[in-house]
């Protein structure tokens, strides 16, 4: 991990730990209509369209959970380990509480998490919806998800992160171990939207056996205090595939410091990672890192940056290799809208503020692989808010 973020800044005395229980709820129907509306803009619907399960944890409290499908668990972690033994085996496999001192917390002061397991061969043909909601203001929420798709099967997930519309800070902590077994597909979509004095520290690693894939969208679009995260994944079977995906943007005040790093050590392996961001006034510090361990691997970087207004865009692409005959390449670009772009667009007959939108939004819509449709109408909207307010 590059340590050049603001983490000193964040002093864990500053939140509390201890909040009240909130009521289970049975019908997401009798869920709050601002909550509602908080979760339907991170991609968490309540009417549960299109959807093959359901985890909702406000604050420290599992408040709906349920799956729709036979073969799919769907839990809290807490009833997970009642649940499996096991699960102990999995647990801290992949990340060291004594990391940093966000794990350290995780580990000594937890607050649920989810649990999401596809049986052997079971495939999913609609997504679950997870969504870790902060609700008190000044809470450190400190959770630990795993996620583990059984050789063979088949598993998307969609979880939203936010906090409350009356919430000024907070601190979100989510260690996730995740575990795609051979000729497994995991597909994860994370949406963020937390607030302008929030801070948020996840921390990822996962694991894909022999012929596994991983494909992982991340999307951050509107303000946020802090967000520092690292997410690791390790190819460890032959032909694994790894595929990341971020948009990003940073108002003024937003600090950003967002990458990915794979380790290809198994052969045949390969890696993508594709990059958005865009700075209206804060900092974005993309990373990518790309680790080749073995003969006959391929991977590929790529992060694009457009600053609008004055802000910082610190590109950090970064290529490993140890041995011969790898394939590795990467491509990063940081600068401003061409002038030539928006004066093609205003003698088509849009005035500048128009053509600008018109680039921005061409920039941002990345085709985020494994989206449902009905997600990829919601981010076209909000991509749409979005780049009127940095207008």
């Amino acid at each position: 991990m590059h340590d050049i973020d603001n983490d000193s800044e964040v002093n864990l005395d500053n939140y509390e730990v201890e909040t009240e229980e909130h009521e289970y709820i049975d019908e997401l129907s009798r869920i709050d209509s601002s909550d509602a509306d908080k979760f339907l803009d991170v991609g968490v619907d309540t009417k549960e369209m299109a959807r093959a399960g359901t985890f909702i944890q406000k604050d420290k409290s599992v408040i709906h959970c349920k799956t729709k499908l036979d073969g799919v668990e769907v839990m809290g972690i807490s009833q997970a380990r009642k649940k499996y033994e096991w699960l102990g085996d999995y647990m801290w496999k992949s990340i060291s509480p004594d990391t940093d001192k966000f794990t350290s917390q995780a580990k000594e002061k937890p607050h649920e998490g989810y649990f999401i397991r596809s049986l052997p061969g079971v495939k999913t043909e609609h997504p679950i919806q997870a969504c870790l909601y902060i609700a008190k203001d000044k809470f450190s929420q400190n959770v630990h998800n795993v996620v583990i798709a059984e050789e063979g099967s088949e598993l998307h997930i969609i979880t939203g992160c936010a906090t409350a519309p009356h919430l000024v800070s907070g601190l979100h902590v989510g260690v996730s171990e995740f575990y795609v077994k051979k000729g497994a597909k995991l597909i994860f979509t994370m949406i963020h939207d937390w607030g302008e004095k929030v801070n948020v520290r996840p921390r990822t690693v996962t694991q894909v056996d022999e012929g596994g894939l991983i494909i992982s969208n991340y999307i951050s679009l509107k303000p946020v205090g802090s967000l520092q995260m690292f997410p690791t994944t390790y190819l460890n079977g032959r032909g694994a595939v790894a595929r990341f995906n971020s948009i990003l943007v940073a108002s003024k005040g937003s600090y950003l410091d967002v990458g990915s790093k794979v380790v290809l050590s198994a052969p045949d392996s390969r890696a993508e990672i594709i990059s958005r961001a865009i700075t209206s006034g804060g900092t974005i510090i993309a990373r990518g890192s790309l680790i080749g361990k073995v003969a006959g691997i391929k991977a590929h970087l790529e992060c694009k940056g457009l600053i609008l207004n004055d802000g910082l865009m610190h590109a950090i692409p970064e290529l490993q290799a140890y041995v011969p005959n790898v394939e590795m390449s990467h491509e990063a670009a940081v600068g401003k809208i061409d002038q030539r772009e928006i004066e093609y667009l205003m003698a088509r007959g849009l005035d500048e503020d128009e053509a600008v939108s018109t680039i921005v939004r061409g920039f941002l819509n990345v085709d985020i692989e494994g989206l449902p449709e009905n997600l990829k109408n919601k981010l076209d909207n909000i991509i749409a808010e979005t780049q009127k307010d940095m207008m």
